[in-house]
């Protein structure tokens, strides 16, 4: 008997699963926003907050709090960490594609965490400025640590 309704239950689930699925109101996977695009779109919104040490938003930010909320709010789901685990958890960017949008840009013996723009600027939360996009001047290129790839949606 308890065979049998444990194999009820799972047709049940099955089949809800797959209804759930294929509901004509949830958006096809071509019909989503690009995650760069989310990406960009989310650290846009937040530029101008002030910088808060250890916050992750809405109203304020450290830098690894700006990271983990801009990708929290495109999908990937993780735990708030700090600059260097997210170094340390997460993929090396090819030297050819560092200076990519949306490539992590580590600084400062790992203690200081952006998201690359451009091969002329990055976004982050800095101490003084709060969120911001700032330049790649020669102060920030001597201070970098190296670059880690974003995870991205399923």
């Amino acid at each position: 008997m308890k065979t049998l309704l444990s194999r009820v239950l799972l047709l049940v689930f099955a089949t809800t699963l797959v209804a759930a699925q294929s509901a004509p109101d949830q958006p096809s996977p071509s019909n989503q926003p690009n995650f760069l695009e989310g990406v960009k779109s989310t650290m846009e919104k937040y530029l101008g907050r002030p910088y808060v040490w250890g916050a992750s938003g809405i109203k304020s930010f450290d830098c690894s709090g700006f990271v983990w909320r801009v990708l929290y709010e495109n999908g990937i789901l993780m735990k708030r960490t700090t600059a260097r685990k997210l170094y340390m958890m997460l993929p090396a960017v090819p030297k050819e594609e560092q200076w990519k949008f949306g490539s992590l840009i580590c600084f400062d013996d790992l203690t200081h965490v952006g998201v690359v723009d451009s091969p002329d600027g990055f976004y982050h939360s800095q101490v003084i400025y709060g969120t911001e996009r700032s330049q790649i001047t020669p102060f920030w290129r001597r201070k970098i640590y190296g670059f880690r790839r974003l995870p991205s949606t399923p």
